[in-house]
């Protein structure tokens, strides 16, 4: 009953607060020297393109028969500067097509929300969406063999063509109720997806939903929490899903101040680690205490012979503490969690004190004991940690070290997806493909590394005569 009057309340008081955080945004002041996240390398880009048969060199490996998608935000009006926040800009999708050892085609497409149709002149899209919000702009994958725009805090996925034109706002053909996440993770085993969901106005409730082979929803198990936590990602083992319930939650203080994104630091929330049984009842899921820090994104996670739960995570200091622009926080780094379900404590190992983000490994191991992680290095001074790094990490879990690639003064590496040879290929016998910016003279390179020949010439490197800024998550989707 208390969640339906707080909702009743909830619903009555949205548009008074929504009127007072506009007439706050017009009191607001720009940040001096532009927005971090709108200016330099962030600068978004101004139309679609299409190009063809795009220069390679190298030779692309026969094997790949495919789309590289990479999704972002990239706003199609100019946003207030006083209030935009990185996470919330129109989504905009690239890709590129490569088959036959050729690129064919490079394309960029705005995510059609209603307000990117309106800012372009253009019908609205047809869906189902969430009153609150219809952007998707964080994540770009492919679920029961179609291609998905998504997002987190409660919108709902956005289907798109082969070709990245926006086909419907489609919440899994209506089997989905509540939110989706950016973050789905598929058991190999099954074929299922996994993922920990949150709706933003809901403060007491997140979501284990899971979806079949054929893209329906089968399982959206709740889970209590308190006070609206924003939970970016997940990770599972055979057994569990687990929760990164930690201190960043709704602020009613930045909605009522006028920001686009009102998620704070939250220092009087505990920090802690849920195991949720996969197949269970939520009620049922196991809280694991840990210090107070943040993660946006695991890398895999196991199950150890005695029971423990090992998952790789990149732990930052906090996040939305010091700037309502990005993320903040004064340090990251890669770190070992060991989750023990018996004394319900989280015991934090560091694994490398590098500023880093966005770890990957092979997805074949999901849920399996594993061997290396691949991720970027960030930089900037803290609280202003950004993408605008210029070193590839190699993590070698067995070994302990790192290499590291760089790609020169004025390049930056985005998330790198790591691509097997074949099926039952090894561990590290594939590629890792992902987007280099060549700030020198505003391009991007696609790039295809060797991973098993991590700092050796690329495999292949396919130019895009234009700079494609910075976004969040890219994969590789297979036309087999």
């Amino acid at each position: 009953m208390a969640s339906v009057i707080e909702n009743t309340i909830r619903a009555a008081v949205t548009p008074v607060m929504g009127a007072v955080a506009n007439f706050n945004r017009k009191r607001m002041k720009a940040p001096e020297g532009g927005h971090p996240y709108l200016t330099g390398i962030h600068r978004p880009m101004t139309e679609e393109v299409t190009l063809a048969n795009l220069k390679v060199d190298g030779e692309i490996p026969a094997q790949l028969d495919g789309r590289y998608l990479r999704i972002g935000p990239n706003p199609v009006t100019a946003p207030d500067e006083a209030s935009y926040h990185w996470f919330v800009g129109d989504g905009m999708a690239h890709g590129i097509r490569i088959t036959n050892g050729k690129a064919e085609w490079y394309r960029n497409r705005w995510i059609r929300s209603n307000d990117v149709s309106d800012g372009l002149g253009e019908e609205r899209k047809p869906g189902t969406r969430k009153p609150r919000t219809d952007t998707a702009n964080t994540n770009i994958v492919e679920i029961g063999g179609r291609t998905f725009a998504i997002v987190e805090a409660g919108g709902f996925p956005v289907e798109l063509t082969d070709d990245l034109e926006t086909v419907a706002h489609n919440p899994f053909d209506g089997t989905l109720q509540n939110a989706f996440s950016a973050h789905p993770h598929m058991d190999p085993k099954t074929g299922e997806m996994h993922a920990i969901c949150y709706d933003a106005p809901v403060m007491d409730t997140v979501w284990h939903v899971v979806i079949g082979k054929d893209g329906k929803v089968k399982r959206e198990e709740p889970i209590t929490v308190a006070q609206g936590p924003s939970i970016h990602d997940c990770q599972i083992t055979e057994n569990h899903v687990l929760v990164f319930d930690l201190p960043a939650t709704f602020s009613m203080k930045r909605m009522l101040a006028g920001y686009a994104f009102p998620y704070d630091w939250n220092p009087d929330h505990k920090a802690r680690v849920g195991l949720c049984p996969r197949d269970g009842s939520g009620a049922d899921t196991i809280w694991c205490d840990v210090e107070p820090c943040y993660v946006y994104h695991p890398a895999n996670a196991f199950e150890a012979d005695d029971g423990k739960v090992i998952v790789d995570v990149v732990v930052h200091e906090s996040t939305y503490a010091r700037t309502t622009f990005g993320p903040g926080g004064e340090w990251s780094r890669l770190e070992r969690w060991t989750v023990d379900s018996v004394s319900k404590k989280v015991d934090r190992k560091i694994l490398n004190d590098r500023a880093q983000e966005f770890p990957r490994y092979d997805e074949r191991l999901s849920t399996s004991d594993y061997r290396y992680i691949y991720s970027i290095a960030l930089a900037g001074e803290p609280d202003q940690l950004d993408m605008a790094g210029n070193e590839l990490f190699k993590h070698d879990l067995k070994t302990g070290e790192a290499a590291v690639r760089h790609f020169g003064d004025n390049r930056h590496p985005g998330e790198f997806v790591f691509v097997p040879r074949s099926a039952d290929s090894a561990e590290d016998d594939g590629w890792l493909i992902g987007l280099v910016i060549d700030m020198n003279n505003e391009t991007t390179e696609l790039q295809i590394l060797k991973a098993n020949d991590f700092n050796g010439d690329p495999q292949a490197v396919i130019h895009v005569p234009h700079r494609i800024p910075p976004g969040f998550h890219g994969n590789w989707i297979s036309a087999a």
